[in-house]
């Protein structure tokens, strides 16, 4: 791997199972038909991008809520 480059991969081995659920219920309420068998390399680049943005989206604007001292009921789980 070149110098510079992030590797892709969880932080914190509790939030994995996490993350993989919230990446499939972010691909549902987009209307992105998500693999059953968990490989997502057969989904166009744009589907899993958008997948992907939609979830650091929420968790952003999540975290701007808890930084902010207010929650508006919406989470990430």
């Amino acid at each position: 791997m070149a110098q510079g480059q992030a590797s892709n991969r969880v932080l914190v081995r509790e939030a994995a199972q996490f993350l993989d659920q919230f990446k499939y219920e972010v691909a549902q309420e987009i209307g992105v038909n998500a693999p059953q068998d968990g490989y997502w390399g057969d989904l166009p680049a744009r589907q899993c991008g958008a997948v992907g943005g939609h979830m650091v989206r929420r968790m952003i604007e999540i975290a701007e809520q808890q930084l902010a001292g207010r929650t508006t009921g919406r989470t990430l789980r």
